[in-house]
């Protein structure tokens, strides 16, 4: 299976990739750590919501609720807001989080595919970072489109061909060789819905279509959460020799105390679009 079609496959994704946060952790951490951004991503995300009291709101791929749970204090008074994913486990998290909350929080699981909601029903729908896992992309926004009112808004965030480039060139070709089987992967890799497309994607339901660029990069000092970043992207048939996890270790340190840090590049974005 090619690693677009594994990374839009539902028994894979629920059971393995994003059966809880712990995949998710890993890259949010390396990201949280050594941003060079001004704002950090949720914050930023949140403020492209403009929020107003009264409204309601949908998330598609809510993951554990990192939206809500940074920006919990600026939701406005009155806001209604349905928290879904396909992972059940990814939902019992951000309900465990945001459940007591005093705003208004429903929480689901549900197919982006098979909405179970009535016609105009939402303001503001949400897909952050998850389009690109949705097998049928057209049937995912036609349900997005019956799902929101007539003036509402539908928020997309996703990366673009450039993000995390340089990753995996860090792989030396010494252990490429010797590990046939893995492949350090970046995130901007094989996605279906990304900077580079959306536009066009997006405009067939939608009249207008804006983007807004992330300004961010990586500027990594450490290099344990390099490699915790690399393994959280395997896939489940890729096998790792414990010596080429040292070789990777050691090859990385040397680069960090040699050079100070590693750069890596960001490529992300959100796409607002409405009617």
């Amino acid at each position: 299976m090619s690693e677009a079609k594994l990374f839009q496959d539902s028994n894979y994704l629920q059971k393995n990739q994003y059966r809880d946060s712990s995949n998710l952790d890993a890259r949010a951490a390396l990201h949280r750590k050594f941003s060079t951004a001004v704002t950090d991503w949720q914050p930023w995300v949140f403020d492209l919501l403009k929020l107003e009291s009264g409204m309601r709101v949908l998330e598609c791929g809510c993951g554990p609720g990192w939206l809500w749970r940074q920006n919990v204090d600026r939701i406005p008074v009155g806001c209604h807001i349905t928290l879904t994913d396909l992972s059940a486990g990814m939902v019992a998290e951000a309900e465990a989080a945001l459940g007591s909350s005093t705003h208004r929080f429903d929480f689901q699981t549900a197919n982006i595919q098979a909405l179970d909601f009535p016609d105009d029903t939402f303001d503001l729908v949400v897909a952050n970072h998850m389009l690109y896992h949705v097998p049928d992309l057209p049937q995912a926004l036609s349900e997005i489109q019956r799902v929101l009112k007539a003036n509402g808004r539908f928020i997309a965030a996703t990366n673009g061909n450039n993000h995390m480039k340089e990753l995996p060139l860090l792989v030396p070709e010494e252990i490429r060789q010797a590990t046939t089987s893995f492949r350090v992967r970046g995130e901007g890799e094989a996605l279906a819905f990304r900077l580079e497309n959306g536009r066009s994607l997006l405009e067939p339901y939608f009249n207008q279509v804006d983007l807004h660029l992330y300004d961010d990069g990586l500027y990594i000092t450490e290099v344990e959460p390099l490699l915790a970043y690399a393994f959280s992207m395997i896939k489940p048939d890729e096998d790792v020799p414990e010596t080429a996890v040292a070789q990777l270790r050691q090859a990385w340190q040397a680069k960090i105390e040699a050079e100070g840090g590693i750069h890596i590049s960001k490529d992300s974005g959100v796409f607002v679009a409405s009617n």
